[in-house]
């Protein structure tokens, strides 16, 4: 069952591993191992162009919840596909627009406008790195989070193989070179290892505590292909979770 706005393309891979010259050991089996996994969950990328509505449900520690309408366009393209969240206005913030770009020239590419509460527009800034571990409207999905952006590490390594949630997974670690002092160090992954879709993902910081959890919640099949209907990640250091609900226009 795969999420198709969360997947990239094969040539965009290998030309990330092609840039692991710095590592000067020969990598162990759990490495490769790990590359190619990553490489085979990249290669994916979806059939056709398609657009969704949706709604963020964002729950604090005080069990408040917040409904935020969100919109979803993904087009595929020549070298690779995009995919653009846009989030309604509210009394208390302002549209916010994603624009994830995945190309095989490397990495993603996000760019990202926030209007003022009081304003219909904002100027779209690129951002990069851990610059796009911030909130998409005050949720708990971080930009990053959209993209996958932790299977773009250089240090990807297959820990083992097991049951999850009743699906026979691969789990996979992905190394962040560079974390932040709030942002993630590692991220866990259980990948069913018949459809390629992520089961359970766990994020850590740099000292081994969970940050967060991602779970698929129920997907439907369209037209032949399993998509994704419902996720939930959910933030354990401030005990607030998001529910990200969405309805494929066909």
């Amino acid at each position: 069952m795969k999420f198709p706005s969360l997947q990239f393309t094969l040539a965009s891979v290998l030309m990330d591993l092609g840039t692991l010259s710095w590592a000067a050991a020969e990598p162990s089996k759990a490495e490769v191992e790990g590359r190619v996994l990553v490489a085979e969950l990249l290669a994916q990328k979806p059939a056709e162009n398609s657009e969704w509505r949706g709604v963020l449900k964002i729950r604090n520690r005080e069990r408040q919840t917040t409904a935020i309408p969100v919109t979803g366009r993904i087009t595929v393209e020549k070298d690779g596909w995009k995919v653009v969240y846009s989030t309604i206005a509210t009394e208390k913030s302002g549209a916010e627009t994603l624009t994830v770009i995945h190309s095989a020239t490397g990495t993603n590419q996000y760019l990202y406008s926030r209007a003022s509460a009081d304003s219909v527009g904002g100027e779209a800034k690129p951002l990069t790195g851990n610059e796009a571990d911030i909130a998409l409207a005050g949720s708990d999905f971080w930009l990053s989070d959209l993209g996958l952006d932790f299977l773009h590490w250089p240090g990807q390594r297959l820990l083992k193989k097991e049951l999850r949630r009743g699906q026979s997974c691969k789990v996979l670690e992905s190394v962040n070179p560079h974390p932040t002092t709030n942002g993630y160090a590692r991220v866990v992954s259980w990948i069913d290892i018949d459809t390629g879709g992520i089961v359970h993902a766990e994020a850590y910081d740099q000292g081994k505590k969970v940050i967060k959890e991602f779970d698929p919640k129920e997907f439907k099949k369209i037209n032949g292909r399993w998509e994704l209907q419902e996720m939930e990640i959910r933030n354990v250091k401030t005990g607030s979770r998001t529910r990200l609900e969405v309805n494929l226009e066909k």
